[in-house]
């Protein structure tokens, strides 16, 4: 009984506790500092801007479908293999 009276008041603390949280900026740590400013930018990057991913590291998709069949262009490249 007494166990069961511990559990109901510990759950919903341990909910509590992991909902706390930094909901403000990010900041570098204590003694860091940003990475400096990349090759021919004029000032460092934000961190909002070093989180963002670029274009190489999420490249958009291309889902085009055949809407009709089209005749294979001759390719001159397309060689048989030798032997």
């Amino acid at each position: 009984m007494n166990r069961n009276i511990s559990m109901i008041v510990l759950l919903p603390v341990l909910g509590l506790l992991s909902a706390c949280g930094n909901r403000g900026g990010l900041e570098p740590a204590k003694g860091q500092s940003l990475p400096p400013a990349a090759y021919g930018e004029a000032e460092p990057a934000t961190s909002d801007q070093l989180l963002e991913p670029s274009t190489q590291a999420r490249p958009e998709r291309s889902d085009e479908l055949l809407r009709r069949s089209e005749k294979r262009q001759d390719d001159k490249f397309d060689l048989p293999p030798p032997g």
